[in-house]
C-alpha cells in the first residue's frame, strides 16, 4: 500500500475541523477524523479511483461530512494537499501542489 503525507496546511485543516466538530457535539470530531482516515486508506489502495481536478490532482469526497481530500500521487506516495471544506472558495489550495 502507498505511503501518505500531509501538506502542513492540510494537517492544520484536519485538526481545525476535528476541533470544530468536537465543539458542536461530543465525539463528532473523532467520527470526522475516522471518516477522513478511512478515506485515506481507500485512496492508498485505489489512488486513481477519484476524479481528477487537474492532470496531477484528485479529490475524494468524505462520507457524512461536507469535505473532500485533495491529493496528488507522486512516485509511491499520496501527498494530501487539502482536507477541504466543500463550501470554501474552490481551488484555494492550488498553490500547495507539487509541480
Amino acid at each position: 500500500m502507498m505511503e501518505f503525507s500531509f501538506h502542513p496546511d492540510a494537517e492544520k485543516e484536519l485538526l481545525d475541523a476535528v476541533s470544530y466538530y468536537n465543539e458542536c457535539q461530543d465525539d463528532l470530531g473523532i467520527e470526522f477524523a475516522r471518516e477522513v482516515y478511512t478515506s485515506i486508506q481507500i485512496i492508498r489502495q485505489y489512488p486513481k479511483a477519484w476524479p481528477q481536478l487537474s492532470p496531477r490532482t484528485r479529490r475524494c469526497l468524505i462520507s457524512r461530512f461536507p469535505y473532500g481530500i485533495i491529493y496528488q500521487i507522486k512516485d509511491n506516495e499520496i501527498y494530501i494537499i487539502s482536507v477541504m471544506q466543500l463550501n470554501r472558495k474552490p481551488k484555494y489550495w492550488e498553490d500547495r501542489t507539487k509541480k
